[in-house]
């Protein structure tokens, strides 16, 4: 993948919406290619001894990731108006920080949320934002989810 790159993960949170409302500002800037990653892991739980483990989530966890970050990309672009950037979106299977880490080893910029939907809603900086900070091999900018934009209301 191509250096030009800025690596943003989402999901869902607010942080996450100022993540990707900052990184398509910044790949105008850089003339980048925004890189929109969701991570997500299914949930299994044991069934029964002879049967190991089965999926808890919905069937349709992947369709329902996909629709997330579609409205996700979506908003943030009407609410942008500014000249289009080129997007790319991926949707990843694996733990969010060590996702978005592999997911932006090309990249010129990692970009998170201070905080996502993980527990402990009280920390200031959230697992996965300071978990990429220390290992991502680029620069990482965390967003905090009140960062008011130009745009903004």
């Amino acid at each position: 993948m191509a250096a030009n790159r800025i690596v943003v993960g989402v999901e869902g949170s607010d942080g996450s919406r100022a993540a990707l409302r900052w990184a398509i500002d910044e790949a105008r800037v850089r003339s980048s290619t925004v890189v929109v990653v969701t991570a997500y892991l299914p949930t299994y739980v044991p069934a029964a001894p002879d049967y190991g483990y089965v999926p808890l989530d919905a069937p349709d966890l992947v369709d329902e990731v996909r629709k997330m970050q579609d409205e996700m990309v979506a908003e943030a672009l009407l609410l942008d108006g500014g000249p289009p950037v080129p997007f790319e979106q991926h949707l990843l299977e694996g733990r969010a920080a060590e996702t978005l880490i592999t997911a932006s080893q090309d990249a010129s910029l990692l970009v998170v949320g201070n905080r996502g939907r993980g527990g402990f809603r009280g920390l200031l900086l959230g697992s996965v934002s300071q978990h990429t900070a220390h290992h991502a091999s680029c620069p990482v900018v965390i967003v905090r989810s009140d960062m008011r934009f130009a745009a903004s209301p």
